[in-house]
């Protein structure tokens, strides 16, 4: 049995705190990492999206979890990262899916810079390998699934070149089915490597 199968996963989280926890604030946003145990694989593989092309979006074009900044509306966090994933790719976290536990909010960065938003990640796990087809928002080029072992073995670890400032840094990655996964995501991925 995989270190990353389903079952495996969902032990080492039961420990952890699974509540919205903390009040939500303006400025914060929340995201849901999703977990599924397809019929076909013995590890785990998690969703990830690629954000569409936008004009002034700083995120414009790159991998992420489905989430976004928590509404007025919105009464919790968990709320947030529900909605936005509805809303986001079609698929019912209430219906199709169990919250496993939240991780520690996030600072998001923009140009190397606090971007004035913290981001709360939520791990849910699938109820059933089958799910609805995801129905794509107009903020989403793609969403699809990928199995956690190789990210978290550091088996397609790679680095992203970054310029700043007249710099170029090289910033730690993942390459995952030809795209690359940096940034906050990378970052929240690799809280959730730590954390099992």
């Amino acid at each position: 049995m995989s270190s990353y199968d389903l079952a495996t996963i969902v032990s080492r989280l039961a420990a952890r705190e699974s509540s919205p926890g903390e009040h939500a604030v303006d400025g914060h946003a929340a995201v849901a990492a999703i977990l599924r145990a397809p019929r076909d694989h013995h590890e785990a593989q998690i969703l990830l999206i690629r954000r569409a092309e936008r004009a002034g979006d700083p995120w414009s074009g790159h991998m992420a979890f489905p989430g976004g900044k928590r509404e007025e509306t919105d009464p919790s966090l968990l709320v947030t990262a529900k909605r936005e994933t509805q809303e986001e790719v079609g698929l019912d976290l209430e219906r199709h899916a169990r919250l496993l536990a939240r991780l520690p909010s996030v600072p998001a960065m923009t140009r190397a810079k606090h971007a004035g938003i913290l981001v709360t990640p939520f791990i849910f796990a699938m109820q059933d390998a089958e799910h609805p087809a995801f129905t794509l928002s107009d903020e989403v080029a793609e969403a699809f699934w990928a199995p956690i072992g190789p990210m978290a073995r550091g088996e397609i670890a790679t680095t992203f070149p970054y310029r700043h400032e007249g710099t170029l840094h090289q910033l730690p990655a993942f390459s995952v089915q030809e795209r690359i996964v940096w940034g906050l995501t990378h970052r929240m991925l690799n809280m959730l490597f730590e954390a099992l």
